[in-house]
């Protein structure tokens, strides 16, 4: 117990005041879910109210907000047709190339299948408002983010190494990233680290590593950190427990990407109590 960070013993009602950033616990997953839906609801519905733009960073991962957040939109009539969505990332194959439209895991099947396509037909959001990164084209991401004025909000997810996208700890014998170059790093072509794929093949391919494409090309931290906002959410429960606590009272660390967005002027996580547990052996259930 002696060599666990201070923080991983604070209980959840202690984590507020502890805290590096905004934080807000939720009672549990549904609520969690409900809380990503209602808020990107809300943000398109009062800048569509006063004729703004809405520039959204989103994630695939959480994803079962986006069914709750397009029934929404279709019940409240909140039209995406001047939004503009830049998703964090794609799985690659092995040569770094984008895998196709229709592959199963695909990020850009997903956002297709769980929001874009759920939204009632006069409601959706213009094929050329949708963004994600190129492997063929690494810069086009970042000049597109420029041309409709940058983004108001980052909405995100935090890996078991404290990745965001999949800014993923610089592994290297060779070579060293201070946290003030991590945190210009552009998009770019990014070999799956092995915890990565284990997670990823537990959570989707049914422990198979193999069937879990190896690369994926990620949006850099520089445009994450443009952002006027950022809201991440942590839904891990067991898993993600320490994580979690790195993110809100860490150190700063290349080791633990998600440290260095600690800075940014508007930031917080949200979580459910199960995810706020402490992270303390004997209990993980």
């Amino acid at each position: 117990m002696d060599t666990l960070p201070h923080y991983f013993t604070l209980v959840p009602e202690q984590l507020k005041s502890a805290s590096k950033i905004g934080l807000e616990i939720v009672s549990d997953l549904p609520a969690l879910f409900h809380h990503f839906a209602r808020s990107v609801a809300d943000e398109i519905k009062t800048n569509n109210q006063v004729g703004k733009p809405t520039r959204l960073i989103l994630p695939v991962g959480p994803v079962d907000q986006y069914p709750i957040l397009a029934c929404l939109c279709n019940q409240e009539r909140t039209s995406w047709k001047n939004v503009f969505t830049f998703n964090m990332d794609e799985y690659c194959d092995w040569q770094g190339r984008a895998v196709p439209l229709d592959h199963p895991l695909g990020f850009r099947r997903g956002m297709r299948e769980l929001l874009f396509d759920r939204l009632d037909p006069d409601l959706r959001i213009p094929d050329a408002h949708v963004h994600f990164p190129d492997p063929m084209n690494l810069d086009q991401l970042s000049c597109d983010i420029a041309a409709v004025g940058g983004i108001d909000t980052c909405y995100g997810g935090v890996g078991y190494h404290g990745h965001v996208a999949f800014n993923e700890p610089p592994i290297s014998r060779w070579f060293k990233l201070t946290p003030k170059e991590f945190r210009n790093s552009l998009t770019r072509i990014v070999q799956l680290e092995p915890e990565t794929i284990v997670m990823n093949s537990a959570r989707a391919t049914g422990g198979n590593p193999a069937a879990l494409p190896p690369m994926a090309v990620t949006m850099g931290m520089r445009d994450i950190l443009s952002a006027h906002r950022i809201r991440l959410y942590c839904q891990g429960g067991t898993w993600q427990r320490a994580v979690f606590r790195i993110a809100l009272m860490g150190d700063e660390d290349v080791d633990y990407p998600v440290t260095l967005l600690q800075g940014h002027p508007d930031y917080a996580i949200i979580t459910d109590q199960n995810t706020a547990v402490p992270p303390i052996p004997g209990t993980a259930a």
